[in-house]
């Protein structure tokens, strides 16, 4: 799925996570790139239906718009990938994971981390799809 110079790689888990971060979703911005807060405002690599919400789960790249942050970041569109979500999801070896938020990181257009680190916990899910967020993250859970 590696398209327009996104690097993603590993097992895509689309199959096996409940989406838990729909459009018009606000997601916090975990990384050290000066934004904040986000409102999702689509989904990539998604088809639905008319009038069904897409959603994604963690990995899944969403397009997001900036809402609190740095002056200069504010109001930008840019994409970004979930790395937690609230809703819980069920891990092929029967375990149940649940965040305490819904959070992002963002990304440049050639797909490469905007920050240099991660605040908080990472979904093993995501660090293994972005092996580039596996090494800036902190924890992975």
């Amino acid at each position: 799925m590696a398209k327009r110079g996104i690097k993603e790689v590993g097992v895509s888990y689309r199959r096996y996570i409940t989406p838990g971060v729909f459009k018009e979703s606000l997601i916090n911005i975990s990384d050290n790139s000066g934004a904040q807060l986000a409102r999702v405002i689509g989904v990539l690599h998604m088809k639905t239906r008319w009038r069904r919400v897409p959603g994604a789960a963690v990995g899944d790249i969403v397009v997001v718009s900036i809402r609190m942050g740095r002056p200069e970041l504010r109001k930008q569109i840019m994409r970004a990938v979930i790395i937690r979500q609230r809703r819980p999801y069920r891990r092929p070896d029967g375990t149940w994971i649940v965040f305490e938020d819904n959070a992002g990181v963002l990304l440049t257009p050639d797909g490469e981390p905007k920050g240099t680190e991660i605040r908080g916990p990472v979904a093993k899910e995501a660090a293994e799809r972005w092996p580039r967020l596996a090494t800036m993250a902190s924890i992975i859970i």
